[in-house]
């Protein structure tokens, strides 16, 4: 697969992640529990989200511009 797709993956994860937290800890409203439930793809996605975080953590400074002109 391809850098890019999996950073720009990673990152739409990470987004929809720091929304999801920004609303349960706004409003105590888990979005992704209410869209897919209790079941095994909210568990997915929430993997998803940490492995995308851990992906980011470990590949931020090689792939970020900003940081590499810094």
């Amino acid at each position: 697969m391809n850098k890019k797709v999996i950073h720009m993956t990673a990152f739409i994860l990470l987004i929809i992640g720091g929304l999801n937290w920004l609303l349960v800890g706004a409003f105590n409203l888990d979005l992704v529990m209410t869209i897919f439930g209790q079941g095994t793809l909210a568990k997915a996605i929430y993997v998803l989200v940490g492995l995308s975080a851990i992906y980011e953590l470990i590949t931020h400074k090689s792939s970020c511009t900003v940081c590499k002109t810094s």
